[in-house]
């Protein structure tokens, strides 16, 4: 196993404290990161799982909101505390507060049920892109740059990301669009637990889902100024899929108003199921640019 990917386990293996007040409390480490700031698709995917320990097996999360409220300082552990608001025949109702230091710094609320029959339909997955086998991954791209968070980006992450047509880390390419697609999956096998594999959904789901708004306005993460931060995230699981094979995560941006941008995304699995759908509000701000 990889370092970054034992890292990553490790984040989502988190500690029962035994302690309880009218909640329950857990508690876990923070990964690092070159800036120092908590990687937000981590606090989501902690607090998702810190949910999950309080509901029964049979019930299967199937949407999660939340709101990053402070960032995280990744030198300190986070305490999670989930309030089991609901439990009714179907379905139940978490919300899990995030701390640091006594203060939050993410809320979230997430929806469990009983995996049922219904009606079914979906989206069509994009036939006309190209595999992933045929496109760089960020190494390829970023490991000839001396500098901490290229070096970050190239080796330590536990996914692996290709962008469609091209990323947006330095340069960007082509029409300024304010869509674009992303193959992702983990660098390395996982162990097989469903739930490890939705909350690592939501881990993923955090990484690129921004860009689609910059890439419109022509901004690279490295353009100078560049102030970026997710401001909330929702997300619905559709079906079940194993984050370490290929998914294609559909990105497009509708607005961008106010130093804000809106992206939705939609993530497939290779054979073409919508396993989940994304809404993602983050700040963007850039000097000089309205």
């Amino acid at each position: 196993m990889t370092e970054p990917l034992a890292s990553f386990l490790t984040a989502l293996d988190l500690t029962d404290t035994g302690a309880r007040t009218d909640e329950d409390i857990f508690t876990g480490p923070s990964q690092w990161m070159p800036l120092g700031r908590v990687f937000g698709g981590q606090v989501l995917a902690q607090s998702l799982i810190a949910a999950m320990r309080t509901v029964p097996d049979d019930r299967v999360v199937h949407s999660m909101h939340g709101y990053f409220l402070r960032p995280g300082d990744v030198n300190l552990p986070i305490t999670f505390s989930v309030d089991r608001i609901h439990d009714g025949r179907s379905f139940s109702t978490r919300r899990t507060q995030a701390y640091q230091d006594g203060l939050p710094i993410l809320s979230m609320i997430a929806s469990f049920q009983d995996e049922d029959e219904g009606l079914e339909h979906q989206v069509d997955m994009p036939d006309d892109l190209p595999e992933p086998e045929s496109l760089p991954n960020s190494a390829a791209t970023l490991a000839h740059i001396d500098h901490p968070v290229a070096q970050y980006w190239a080796s330590d992450r536990p996914f692996d990301m290709r962008h469609v047509p091209s990323p947006v880390y330095l340069t960007v390419e082509g029409e300024h669009v304010a869509h674009q697609a992303v193959w992702i999956k983990s660098v390395g096998p996982l162990p097989d637990d469903p739930d490890l594999h939705r909350a690592a959904l939501a881990y993923a789901s955090d990484y690129t889902i921004m860009e689609s708004a910059m890439r419109r306005h022509g901004i690279a993460w490295s353009t100078p100024g560049l102030k970026a931060a997710s401001l909330d995230h929702a997300m619905w699981w559709h079906r079940f899929g194993r984050v370490d094979e290929w998914l294609l995560y559909v990105q497009e941006s509708p607005s961008a108003t106010g130093g804000r941008g809106l992206s939705l995304g939609r993530i497939y699995s290779r054979d073409g199921r919508l396993l989940a759908s994304v809404a993602q509000e983050g700040m963007i701000r850039v000097p000089g640019r309205s």
